[in-house]
């Protein structure tokens, strides 16, 4: 028997299918049909009634003139009330209201135009029909929404999942997943005792305690966040007490981001280690800021990675007149060019796409003539610290020499202002890589202390960078899909944390503080311990960590070595001389530079180690330099 029914359930699913997939003509034009079947059948019976004759077949056909009016009637008024456009399996409320306007109007047209000519039918029917016609559309509108739910409903597809959050969210939730056939609310979840216990769109609410008992009893298989407009902390607080619950966690988004998907089941997201840092993104406005870039010339150097993309996308918003996008890899460059033509045509600003390297002089010189650009954004680098260990001479001569090559003639071609994206490996570096960007600062705040005339320098130091490429989330997540383990290279390693909005903000406002020579941080909060977030992400991707107290968990993670490099935690400060900035977020530091002379020789003697491609006498070079500057 219960296989029969298993048979019969597929079968029906499959019907269902079948309809949901049909032609949208088709669709209507069915329902159409069955309203003009369940008129004629209206008709007859207020005929009955009227009659008070079981078989009024004489009157039937006496009538036809009436009959054909209202079928008339229905088809055209079918049309100009949309109901061809009213989904059958969202019928609510608001929707018979269109079905209640045109039925009174078919009702009225056909009662007085019988009565007026003599069509045929008594004088009341017409009114009898409309009011049977009204109940039979209402009645099979609502059946075939009873049925199309409970054959979602017998899916055996379907997983059951449990809403967090019984507030507006969750209840809209809740009504949108009643339609779908992949998921199935069975309960509600909500710390507010006031809730719970109480039955809330046909879900009864309980309190987060019970929802680990329900995932092991197999009672829950998903839990969805519907809290989209939760605070940093207390989101941080609901991510805690989610770790320990053995599935995966979807969270519902903020309203923006449903409309801006235009459904939203498809909006839902897995949750993001990002969110569950424990702070509020810091937000900077950039109306205050838009008068430096609003009409003006602005090239952006490393313009297909995280931050040059970002930036780029922020800039167009505030309409600058030309924005050249500069780029050495092909690939990048297509990709950001093509994402941003059509903003830039709408608003009317000129995209130049560039392919090159900040090391050619020539080049550097010829865009900056040709296009008397007023803005640059150095944002092109090397900054993967294992693969600049091991090109060192390629490293030096991108981020050391090409700085210096894009500053100078950037000075030299009146640039108002320019602003060199650094990073906190700077601050008394250990890599090849920081070292690099340190002495990138150097050579900028040198050329504000020799007279850069016009143009104002600033530099941009920030720590990692939520979801750019070759940061830790990727990498975790990537790890965690193969199934682990999740390296972390030391057990007590820490970084500082902020997201590609965060860091683009930070680098357009700089520009607006800056007298030159500035270096600007951003007050990030606390670190984050790299091994608790491996830890989270593999928690909230619905799996469990394998370790000694729980040999049996999912995902193991693995403690490695630092490598060549790599700090166990990072600075974003050299000197402790701090200056306040407009923005309470945002911090000015004043810190020690090289003499002139000291500088030119130091970039005398690495251009000789490059030319003679010795990497070891480069490498020495580059820390002395960098520690001549730390003992000032």
């Amino acid at each position: 028997m219960s296989r029969i029914f298993l048979i019969l359930n597929e079968k029906v699913t499959e019907l269902l299918h079948f309809v949901s997939n049909l032609n949208r003509r088709i669709k209507y034009s069915i329902i159409l049909f069955t309203d003009l079947i369940l008129l004629v059948f209206c008709f007859f019976c207020a005929l009955i009634l009227r009659l008070n004759d079981p078989f009024p077949i004489q009157w039937f056909f006496k009538s036809l003139n009436v009959l054909f009016l209202m079928l008339g009637c229905v088809t055209l008024f079918f049309f100009a009330f949309k109901l061809h456009l009213k989904k059958i399996s969202s019928f609510n409320i608001s929707s018979s209201y269109s079905v209640v306007g045109m039925a009174t109007i078919v009702t009225l047209i056909s009662f007085i135009l019988n009565n007026y000519f003599q069509l045929g039918a008594p004088r009341t029917v017409p009114l009898i029909t409309g009011v049977l016609f009204f109940i039979a559309m209402i009645f099979s509108r609502v059946f075939a929404n009873r049925l199309i739910q409970m054959l979602i409903l017998s899916s055996s597809d379907r997983k059951a999942v449990a809403i967090y959050g019984a507030g507006s969210a969750g209840t809209q939730l809740v009504s949108t997943l009643m339609n779908s056939t992949f998921y199935k609310p069975v309960l509600f979840i909500d710390e507010n005792p006031y809730l719970q216990g109480l039955d809330i769109s046909g879900l009864r609410v309980y309190n987060p305690s019970c929802l680990k008992d329900f995932v092991k009893e197999g009672k829950v298989e998903e839990v969805l966040l519907a809290m989209p407009s939760l605070k940093a902390s207390l989101r941080k607080r609901v991510g805690e007490q989610l770790e320990d619950i053995d599935c995966k966690v979807l969270e519902v988004p903020v309203y923006e981001e449903i409309i801006k998907s235009g459904d939203l089941l498809s909006s839902l997201r897995e949750i993001n280690p990002v969110e569950l840092l424990g702070r509020n993104n810091v937000k900077i406005e950039l109306t205050e800021n838009s008068t430096i870039y609003k009409g003006a010339n602005v090239l952006v150097s490393g313009a297909g990675g995280s931050i040059g993309s970002e930036l780029c996308r922020m800039i167009v918003k505030v309409n600058p007149k030309r924005l050249l996008v500069f780029e050495m890899s092909e690939f990048s460059l297509y990709n950001i060019e093509k994402e941003l033509k059509f903003l830039t045509d709408e608003k009317g600003i000129e995209l130049i796409p560039v392919l090159g390297s900040v090391c050619d002089d020539s080049l550097m010189k010829a865009l900056f003539k040709r296009y008397e650009i007023d803005v640059v954004l150095h944002a092109a680098a090397y900054k993967h610290v294992p693969l600049v260990e091991c090109n060192i001479l390629e490293g030096i001569k991108n981020n050391v020499f090409g700085t210096k090559v894009i500053a100078e003639a950037a000075m030299n071609s009146g640039v108002k202002n320019f602003t060199l994206i650094s990073t906190d490996k700077a601050v008394r570096p250990t890599s090849v890589m920081g070292a690099t960007k340190r002495l990138a600062e150097i050579i900028l705040q040198n050329l504000h202390e020799e007279g850069s005339g016009d143009c104002v320098f600033s530099m941009v130091r920030f720590g990692n960078v939520l979801g750019s490429s070759g940061s830790v989330i990727p990498l975790f997540k990537q790890q965690i899909e193969l199934g682990g383990p999740v390296v972390v290279t030391h057990q007590n390693i820490t970084r500082y944390f902020m997201t590609i909005n965060e860091a683009a903000q930070l680098v357009l406002v700089a520009s607006s503080y800056a007298e030159g020579g500035d270096v600007f941080v951003l007050d990030m909060g606390e670190p984050v311990k790299i091994i608790e977030l491996a830890r989270r992400m593999i928690e909230m991707s619905g799996f469990t960590v394998r370790d000694k107290d729980n040999p049996d968990g999912d995902i193991e993670i693995k403690i490695g070595q630092l490598r060549p490099g790599e700090k166990l935690y990072e600075e974003l400060l050299i000197d402790e001389n701090i200056l306040k900035t407009p923005h309470a977020k945002i911090m000015r530091a004043e810190e020690s530079k090289l003499s002139s002379k000291k500088m030119a020789s130091a970039l005398k003697k690495l251009e000789t180690a490059i030319t003679n491609q010795d990497a070891k006498v480069a490498k020495e070079i580059l820390f002395e330099i960098n520690r001549d500057c730390n003992n000032l």
